[in-house]
């Protein structure tokens, strides 16, 4: 369809696409420790990714990140889709993959150190906010089952909700 019967404006909705990688290893998930010199997130614990660049579609996006950010490849499944409100009219579309990794080192990157961290240690780490319920929902999913969808948003007592469309 071209631009011109797509009905964009500025005044609806829109979300900027972003990827979130969740790489496990037997009973470990790779994490990246943001770099301390990051603004966001500096010293916490997130899976790996970032934006969707023009010209690339998700799982490209993904697979980009991956090796930036860890210099690792492997094969991703889309796990979930999850819309973020950030303001009235504008929010993320984070695309959520998971994929094994049996081999391979993670390098640093300029984003943080990627790290091998068991699932039964994750309680005790600065994680951000929405990984366990994300790293719980994948879990728990078994090879067949779709794509998870899900908003997640903070309520009026600024505590982070996750809802997950049943």
């Amino acid at each position: 369809m071209p631009r011109t019967d797509q009905g964009v404006n500025r005044e609806r909705y829109m979300l900027i696409p972003r990827v979130l990688i969740f790489l496990t290893r037997g009973e470990s998930v790779l994490l990246l420790k943001g770099a301390p010199t990051k603004r966001l997130w500096a010293g916490k614990y997130n899976g790996l990714g970032g934006h969707v660049e023009r010209g690339e579609d998700p799982l490209s996006a993904a697979r980009r990140e991956l090796r930036e950010e860890a210099g690792l490849s492997a094969e991703l499944r889309l796990r979930g889709v999850v819309a973020v409100d950030v303001e009235e009219s504008l929010g993320v579309g984070m695309y959520v993959f998971s994929g094994e990794c049996p081999a391979g080192d993670p390098m640093p990157s300029r984003e943080g150190a990627a790290e091998w961290i068991p699932f039964a240690s994750l309680a005790a780490l600065p994680l951000i906010e929405d990984v366990a319920l994300l790293l719980g929902r994948i879990r728990a999913m078994t090879p067949a089952s779709p794509p998870f969808s899900a908003r997640s948003f903070y309520d009026e007592n600024g505590k982070l909700t996750l809802l997950f469309a049943e």
